[in-house]
């Protein structure tokens, strides 16, 4: 059978690669800035006035238009997908600069769950794809009509999808216990955060002194932090404990798992849900994620705390006299789950651009 193409997609990080110096620095400045929480407070806070980041855009227009348009229209794009707080502003006063606003559909894929900066949103956009009705409801105060905004959830990748595979087997490949129950601990890609002090923690709640042995096991994910990878690796545990580097597949991580201790990134979240894993959060960014907490203590899905201790606790009552709790926590996430949010956001594109150059229909099927 043979396969037609429908659409050519090109990536692109407008800043580093169409922008002269210093607005190329931009991106790596953000990894800088949230390592020192207090800029990083000073900067969100900061520029969330409209006031303030609309005079920012305008003045950085001045100097960045030119570089912008050309980025944009190397591509002849039918569609500009924006997926980036600071990609709305700018690009939309180069397309209407231009006279494009109405040939070129301009979408924005907001990735931040709850809190989000007011940058996200711009009234000139095609449409504007929000994770949540909180997020949903910042949009309309900023100023977007019901028309522009649509609610299918956070984009995860495809693969979480799939029907998961059997636990049991899961475990296996992993090299876990087959039988005890399990608490996935990480800390994203660069496995930061009180990683070994959780781990440690949770080796001495999940092992009982009197029978002597382990109530719970624990699947580490250290990201691309090789030097805690080793260390970890390197330690005699009393309790099973498997240690893993960076992870591509982390759809069957969580699926050999029953609840997760993570910071509160919105994908880690959004991917936790679709598995049913309650969740410990042990951690946020200021701004962006600080409204994640409460979004997934409130509606029942997890906890929050900071303290190892109290993580390794919540998660040994978890395995034992509250495994009810857990049960319950288990089935709200999957109510807020909503995997099926990426096919219907494409779907929703390719419906816009068809409508504007009168292509085929997409028959958008997971």
């Amino acid at each position: 059978m043979s396969t037609r193409v429908l659409a050519q997609v090109f990536i692109t990080d407008l800043w580093t690669d169409h922008t002269p110096w210093p607005f190329n620095q931009l991106p790596r400045s953000y990894n800088f800035l949230v390592k020192h929480g207090t800029l990083w407070k000073m900067t969100y806070y900061g520029t969330s006035p409209r006031i303030v980041h609309q005079s920012n855009f305008a003045a950085t227009s001045t100097f960045i238009a030119r570089e912008i348009a050309q980025g944009l229209m190397k591509y002849q794009p039918d569609i500009i997908i924006s997926v980036h707080p600071l990609m709305q502003h700018v690009p939309l006063r180069v397309l209407r600069s231009k006279g494009l606003l109405k040939k070129i559909v301009f979408t924005t894929v907001i990735t931040d769950l709850s809190t989000c900066h007011p940058t996200w949103f711009h009234k000139l956009v095609t449409r504007c794809y929000c994770p949540s009705t909180e997020v949903a409801k910042r949009a309309q105060k900023a100023g977007l009509e019901t028309s522009q905004i649509k609610v299918y959830g956070l984009p995860v990748r495809p693969s979480f999808v799939k029907p998961v595979r059997p636990k049991v087997e899961l475990r296996r490949e992993l090299g876990m216990d087959e039988n005890l129950p399990a608490v996935l601990l990480m800390g994203g890609g660069e496995g930061m955060g009180p990683i070994e002090a959780t781990a440690r923690a949770l080796a001495d709640a999940l092992y009982d002194k009197n029978l002597g042995e382990a109530v719970g096991q624990v699947l580490i994910i250290c990201g691309r932090n090789k030097k805690l990878q080793s260390k970890l690796s390197s330690l005699d545990w009393k309790i099973p404990v498997q240690v893993k580097g960076f992870i591509t597949k982390m759809e069957e991580c969580m699926g050999a798992c029953d609840c997760i201790i993570t910071k509160a990134g919105p994908g880690t979240i959004a991917e936790a849900m679709i598995r049913g894993l309650p969740i410990i959060l042990n951690g946020y960014i200021a701004g962006q994620e600080a409204g994640n907490v409460p979004y997934v203590v409130e509606n029942g899905c997890g906890k929050f705390s900071k303290s190892p201790k109290e993580i390794s606790k919540i998660v040994a009552d978890w395995f034992g006299p509250a495994s009810k709790e857990l049960e319950i926590m288990s089935q709200n996430a999957l109510r807020l789950a909503k995997p099926e949010a990426v096919f219907k956001i494409v779907h929703d594109m390719h419906e816009l651009v068809r409508k504007k150059n009168s292509l085929p229909q997409l028959s958008c099927t997971a």
